[in-house]
């Protein structure tokens, strides 16, 4: 932005200047009158036009994610094959459920990481038993998309199967140790959990669920994995919370493979 410039009135200097009359005496006093100019500033455009395209990328993967669920269904699917073609989707990674597309979303954020421009997809499936379907549908027999995949150790046999019926590699298969909550509890701990929970004026309610004779003979560990399966909702916040809260340095491997592999 231009400093501002100061400009004295002319006729205010001149008559400073001009030879005294009779009457000077008698005038009115005059004032220099100073016209201040700010140039006008702009903000550059180019952040904002950045946002309108991801916010609008971000919309287009929305409504191809909404399409594929409708077509998993049982829906048509021309919506889900006109917006992959025109959004650019290239990849699909499989996830049992909207926490799991929550942590995902939230720690590629935090990495600086844009999923929707290099046309990758996160889709909830609503458990690990629809892999087939979603398999079928959006990698080589369907949409031709690369699949990739999070699952629950316990749910590798279904992702397996049904990668493997589509014709879709096993490699990009990314297994938690019991699901992805329990990946993001070990890498926190439980006082790092509790500093979010406490943030999120949730710790009141932690400490009246601790006091429930249910868990008395369960770890913190296991505690903490059943609070946050106690109230609709709460599983899928703290999936975004909890993966925000990752240093660099403890981030769950399955996590941190699933975006290197991206």
């Amino acid at each position: 932005m231009k400093a501002p410039t100061a400009t004295i009135g002319r006729r205010a200097e001149a008559d400073h200047h001009r030879a005294p009359r009779k009457d000077d005496e008698r005038e009115a006093p005059r004032f220099v009158v100073f016209v201040v100019e700010f140039a006008r500033w702009a903000p550059d455009p180019a952040p904002r036009g950045r946002r309108e395209v991801q916010t609008r990328r971000m919309a287009d993967m929305r409504a191809f994610r909404e399409a594929v669920t409708g077509w998993a269904a049982g829906g048509p699917g021309a919506a889900a094959r006109d917006l992959a073609e025109s959004s650019g989707v290239r990849v699909a990674v499989l996830v049992e459920g909207l926490s799991d597309l929550a942590a995902v979303e939230a720690l590629a954020t935090r990495r600086g990481r844009d999923l929707a421009a290099g046309g990758v997809c996160v889709v909830p499936m609503g458990g690990a038993m629809s892999i087939g379907g979603y398999a079928a549908l959006l990698g080589p027999p369907g949409l031709g998309l690369r699949l990739t995949g999070l699952c629950d150790e316990a749910e590798q046999g279904f992702y397996e199967r049904g990668l493997r019926r589509a014709g879709a590699p096993l490699r990009d298969i990314h297994v938690c140790r019991a699901d992805l909550e329990d990946e993001l509890l070990r890498a926190l701990g439980i006082p790092g959990v509790e500093e979010i929970f406490r943030a999120e004026g949730d710790f009141r309610s932690w400490q009246t669920f601790l006091r429930q004779p249910a868990q008395h003979d369960r770890s913190p560990h296991q505690q903490a994995r059943r609070f946050l399966g106690t109230r609709k909702g709460r599983k899928i916040r703290y999936g975004r919370l909890l993966a925000e809260a990752l240093a660099p340095d403890r981030t769950p491997g399955p996590l941190d493979d699933l975006l290197a592999s991206l």
